[in-house]
């Protein structure tokens, strides 16, 4: 980017001015020197964009109000993350998935989502589902009735701002199940289905990548959900072995909604 001098100042100015008035300069946007850079980092452009036109909650007739588990006769699975922490390392486990030409299922984070808004579109273009995991991630399932509805609701606003969905998905924050007020709020904001898991890689205690790997491994089959987290290099050093094992045991890790399809 070449300086501004008193020559082009009057003139950069002018198109700054412009590019405010049409909205391509995120609030909250931090520069440096005297005037504004000409192209808005990767965070502003995803605050401005046009939202996407992502798939909406689906109601799967067979499937239970919480769902643990997908069909146990097809050779598929889920791995769906809890979508909260450092954006690089979200970054990588979404490229090392891509890579092994895998499909995840992310559980966002309101607050998450509010600070790095152009990780929703990252996970989108990518082809993985993206869901609600609470407003702030605290105990949704101990909050009363208006306390945990906000959690829900709170992150669905910004999901359908920045996607034009509330998400494929609910699960609920600090708690491998709902509880049945949790489970009927859900329901109220458009979640047909809670969805669980019934293999937890423990990844967020830091085990350690062969550890995480181990405890995958020695559970997943048919039909399986696992959760595991963003935001923890170990999950990002126990992958590629997760999917290459899971490759060779014929196992496809597709996103949930292809999982119940």
């Amino acid at each position: 980017m070449g300086r501004v001098t008193t020559t082009d100042r009057r003139t950069a100015l002018r198109a700054g001015a412009g590019l405010v008035a049409g909205g391509a300069l995120a609030a909250g946007c931090a520069t440096t020197g005297s005037a504004a850079p000409p192209a808005t980092p990767a965070r502003a452009r995803a605050a401005k964009a046009t939202p996407l036109t992502a798939p909406a909650p689906r109601a799967f007739p067979r499937q239970p109000a919480q769902i643990t588990h997908g069909p146990r006769d097809r050779p598929r699975i889920a791995l769906t993350f809890h979508g909260q922490g450092d954006p690089k390392i979200a970054t990588a486990l979404l490229t090392e998935a891509e890579r092994h030409g895998a499909h995840v299922t992310v559980l966002a984070v309101g607050t998450w989502l509010d600070t790095h808004p152009e990780m929703a579109r990252r996970i989108l273009d990518g082809g993985h589902d993206l869901g609600n995991h609470t407003q702030r991630h605290i105990a949704v399932n101990t909050l009363p009735e208006a306390d945990a509805l906000a959690e829900i609701t709170g992150c669905a606003d910004r999901l359908k701002r920045l996607t034009g969905s509330i998400g494929t998905w609910f699960r609920p924050s600090r708690a491998p199940a709902a509880s049945p007020l949790v489970e009927r709020l859900a329901h109220r904001v458009g979640y047909p289905h809670v969805l669980s898991y019934d293999v937890d890689s423990l990844d967020f205690t830091e085990p350690g990548a062969p550890a995480i790997t181990r405890k995958v491994l020695a559970e997943v089959r048919d039909g399986s959900v696992v959760s595991m987290h963003f935001g923890y290099a170990g999950t990002v050093a126990a992958l590629p072995a997760v999917l290459e094992e899971l490759d060779r045991r014929g196992l496809r890790a597709v996103t949930t909604t292809e999982l119940l399809s």
